[in-house]
């Protein structure tokens, strides 16, 4: 179960900010195989005094509309999984608006043990199971 951050300006459009979310849940099912029951998205809002950045670090230039997007997720994916993620962010958030030069994508990976997702219950005990509710 990724689960992600992703922080705009504060100026998007709630139907950008969707097509954004989308497009990332889109790319982590057809690249990594997710779920697509697994949407968890925590969205947040920046001003232009609040983010500061390179607009040329490495050489590409960017906006004032960076879209930053943190995955946390277990680890075990390879890197071409990981390389057709980012290119299927990209093109996803590309067709929702946002320009490829502003995406940054961050993926932190972790273990079983390191989650609690329901119930206060040890995820590495559960693995993957549903609960009751389901």
């Amino acid at each position: 179960m990724p689960f992600i951050r992703t922080a705009l300006a504060q100026d998007t459009s709630p139907e950008q900010r969707q097509a954004i979310v989308m497009g990332v849940h889109e790319a982590l099912v057809d690249a990594i195989g997710m779920p697509s029951d697994e949407l968890f998205n925590l969205v947040s809002h920046y001003a232009p005094e609040q983010f500061f950045c390179s607009r040329s670090f490495n050489g590409i230039a960017r906006s004032e509309r960076v879209v930053v997007i943190e995955i946390t997720m277990r680890r075990g994916r390879s890197d071409a999984m990981k390389k057709n993620l980012y290119a299927g962010i990209a093109h996803n958030l590309e067709a929702a608006g946002v320009s490829r030069k502003d995406i940054f994508i961050f993926v932190h990976e972790n273990d079983y043990s390191d989650w609690s997702v329901g119930n206060g219950a040890f995820a590495m005990v559960l693995g993957q199971q549903r609960g009751e509710d389901c």
